[in-house]
């Protein structure tokens, strides 16, 4: 569902991988689908009800933000496996819908966080893993350089609103490196668009570890446009977009630096991995790698991030 960006990203990983087949394409814009279908072979279906009806095992949703929860609904009472794109909903209520289906639901459902596979970013995972890093403080930053392409990103009524569509990322990402949230305040402002486009938020986490987190939707594409700054004891992890990460363990130690650039996009953003991890998944009978309970808490985190911005009051986590 859905012939984008990056449906295309998937697409050109999936048909690489034995054992697959891309059988059907789903887009309103008949010239997109015809052009996916044609590269790989699919069909054009014109719903996401035919594409169901045809007998296939798995569906890549990959629309915008707003029709995420209901095609993700449809497909796992079909029985068929979901591989969903962030964000799982744009609305708390949806979020629980879809967690509770997936539960309960014969097909594997997987969320698209990408960067928890892209290989910087596991690099720090395995740091905090290992001990040699151990957070006490951190700083990160996601911005996207516009909303204007696709022009749907700019409209919150579609998108979710800004932290739905490019932040979560980073937000998941902090759960992910530091554990379950306990607290976000937020400030916020509207700056160039129509809605709130501009983030400062504080982050507590039951670890103890605390994060701030700015991100702004306007801020060209000034390289990095996302970065991870990680403070330990006497010792600093820090990740240039998906490329570079940095690390010096401790004073007077040489700094160290491992640089991906060179890996192609798909495998140095993740989603090389993390289509293998589903793929392995509904083949397996294994657990997904990113689960229905993750989607979720990061819509709550985002949906925290948002309420604390309106009341200038913290907000604790979980939300009711």
């Amino acid at each position: 569902m859905g012939a984008g960006f990056i449906n295309n990203v998937h697409a050109d990983v999936l048909m690489r991988e034995d054992g697959v087949r891309i059988t059907a394409v789903v887009d309103p814009d008949v010239e997109r689908a015809a052009t996916l279908a044609a590269k790989t072979g699919a069909a054009v279906m014109p719903s996401l009800e035919a594409l169901l009806e045809s007998g296939v095992d798995a569906v890549y949703i990959a629309t915008p933000n707003a029709l995420h929860a209901q095609a993700a609904l449809a497909a796992l009472a079909a029985g068929v496996h979901v591989f969903a794109e962030k964000p799982m909903a744009t609305t708390l209520a949806d979020a629980r819908r879809v967690r509770q289906a997936a539960s309960s639901a014969r097909g594997v459902y997987q969320m698209g966080f990408n960067r928890r596979f892209a290989p910087i970013y596991r690099l720090l995972k395995e740091l905090i893993q290992k001990g040699e890093l151990t957070p006490h403080w951190a700083h990160l930053k996601m911005n996207r350089g516009e909303l204007h392409s696709p022009p749907w990103v700019a409209d919150a009524a579609v998108s979710g609103g800004f932290l739905y569509e490019t932040t979560i990322h980073l937000l998941d990402m902090s759960r992910w490196l530091f554990g379950e949230v306990r607290e976000v305040m937020c400030r916020a402002a509207q700056s160039c668009y129509n809605q709130l486009d501009d983030f400062a938020m504080l982050i507590s986490f039951a670890s103890g570890a605390t994060a701030t987190l700015c991100s702004s939707a306007h801020a060209t594409w000034l390289f990095p446009f996302e970065r991870v700054e990680v403070f330990g004891d006497h010792a600093t992890a820090v990740t240039e977009e998906m490329e570079r990460l940095t690390y010096c363990s401790g004073l007077g130690r040489a700094a160290v630096t491992h640089d991906q650039a060179q890996l192609p996009m798909p495998a140095r953003w993740g989603y090389v991995e993390e289509d293998r991890l589903f793929l392995a998944a509904i083949t397996g009978g294994g657990q997904p790698a990113v689960s229905a309970e993750d989607g979720y808490r990061a819509v709550e985190l985002v949906e925290a991030c948002y309420r604390a911005a309106r009341t200038a009051e913290p907000v604790p986590l979980p939300l009711e």
